[in-house]
């Protein structure tokens, strides 16, 4: 395309947009609107993804050592153990470490344990990290398998619930964002029809002239990415104000929680990118559909 005929393109699709203010009205409500309801949801489900990440991370497997093994035997296991492929790090807990850290736990009823010190009953244990957090079970259970572990232990049972509601949670939040950006679509794309309609003569003229069919298209194409731009422009604006706001008041309460929100900063330039994009694209594909299927160029 030659850039001359590119620029009319431009030149003709500002046009359209002010001789159909009510229309170009609707059209980037409906963007705004959608993209408002996707970028507070997608905020959500980034903050809850990066929670459930926090907590996968925090999972972690307890190995008790034999207490009949001697200091080469659990040289040996420990080796053996950080030899595995889904091993992320091993780390030596002491039984000495093992009853401060109980009695610590425990608070005031921890006082009666301290009887123990002098007589530890306790094992010494592998703390062990899996590089991912799905690789813990079939970890922990081929760690179990090894001579001189007296027992491991994962949390077996509340990891599995743990895992699976992360991953139905996870699994919800991606269907139901796909499913805002198709009602986006559909919106935007019977918005633009309706302004297709009224430009029907405009077409059946320029066709009439020799206008091949990409000629007439790209001003359509144009205006549903100025459409799809300008709709993003408030979305971007208020979703990010908005997390601004939130993060500083909820932020400060979680403070020494394992529990964090992301960052502002990236995150809301990171959403307010993903907006623009998803504008641009919803503004597109509704344009280029209504002229293809509605008008039959």
């Amino acid at each position: 395309m030659k850039s001359n005929t590119f620029l009319r393109h431009i030149r003709e699709s500002f046009k359209s947009l002010g001789r159909n203010g009510w229309m170009t009205f609707a059209s980037a409500s409906a963007v705004t609107v959608t993209l408002i309801l996707v970028g507070v949801f997608f905020a959500i489900m980034m903050n809850l993804n990066h929670m459930a990440s926090s907590i996968e991370s925090d999972v972690e497997i307890r190995v008790y050592i034999d207490r009949t093994a001697t200091e080469e035997d659990a040289t040996a296991l420990e080796e053996k153990i950080a030899t595995l492929p889904k091993v992320d790090s091993v780390t030596f807990s002491g039984k000495d470490e093992e009853l401060d850290s109980l009695i610590s736990s425990l608070g005031e009823e921890g006082e009666a344990f301290k009887l123990f010190q002098q007589d530890n009953p306790l094992n010494d244990v592998y703390v062990v990290q899996a590089k991912t957090p799905s690789d813990t079970i079939p970890l922990a259970e081929e760690i179990d398998e090894m001579e001189f572990t007296a027992n491991v232990n994962y949390g077996q049972g509340t990891v599995e619930n743990l895992f699976s509601t992360i991953n139905f949670g996870r699994n919800i939040g991606i269907i139901l964002i796909v499913g805002l950006l198709f009602t986006a679509m559909f919106l935007i794309s019977n918005t633009i029809k309706i302004t297709i309609v009224s430009r029907r003569h405009e077409i059946e003229i320029m066709r009439l002239v020799g206008a091949t069919n990409s000629f007439i298209r790209w001003p359509f194409f144009l205006e549903g990415l100025w459409l799809g731009l300008l709709g993003s422009i408030i979305p971007v604006a208020a979703v990010g104000t908005a997390y601004y706001y939130f993060y500083d008041y909820v932020s400060p309460k979680l403070q020494g929680h394992f529990i964090q929100l992301l960052e502002v900063t990236p995150f809301v330039y990171q959403v307010g990118a993903i907006l623009i994009l998803l504008g641009a694209i919803i503004g597109v594909w509704g344009s280029l559909m209504s002229v293809r299927k509605f008008l039959k160029i």
